[in-house]
């Protein structure tokens, strides 16, 4: 039989044992609740502002130069990555019986996710995608 998983903060502090639990339990509903706006935001923005079609190189580049998009992006980033991974580690604690097993999984699990962020802010932050369209702008264009 499977035990109910708290559905109220009160629950929430009455079952966990450690406040580690308790706070990953709110960053959860939290972390939701802010990928909600971030996703429909993202969405409005490249989706529904803009005509589809019209999204080329140029306009990735003009709005990746642009800061606050870089940080908007970051945030949804963030946001999923760890919320996603926080319920894979649930998974993993539920599936993995063995402490050993368990220990090997949530090691390469947040490996991989530790890996897959900082690959993904480093495209954010390190290049200069201004530069980078320049130079697809200059490449002869075949026709």
């Amino acid at each position: 039989m499977a035990v109910a998983r708290p559905k109220t903060l009160r629950q929430a502090k009455a079952s966990y044992a450690t406040n580690s639990e308790l706070a990953w339990w709110i960053f959860m509903r939290v972390s939701g609740l802010a990928l909600i706006f971030l996703i429909f935001g993202h969405i409005f923005m490249n989706n529904i502002q803009i005509n589809v079609s019209n999204v080329d190189y140029a306009y990735v580049a003009t709005r990746f130069s642009k800061g606050w998009v870089k940080v908007y992006d970051s945030f949804l980033l963030g946001f999923a990555m760890l919320h996603g991974a926080n319920g894979l580690r649930y998974n993993v604690e539920d599936y993995f019986k063995n402490p050993q097993r368990r220990f090997w999984a949530k090691l390469i699990l947040f490996s991989v996710v530790a890996i897959v962020f900082v690959l993904g802010v480093m495209t954010l932050w390190a290049f200069s995608f201004e530069e980078m369209g320049d130079a697809i702008d200059a490449l002869p264009h075949g026709n």
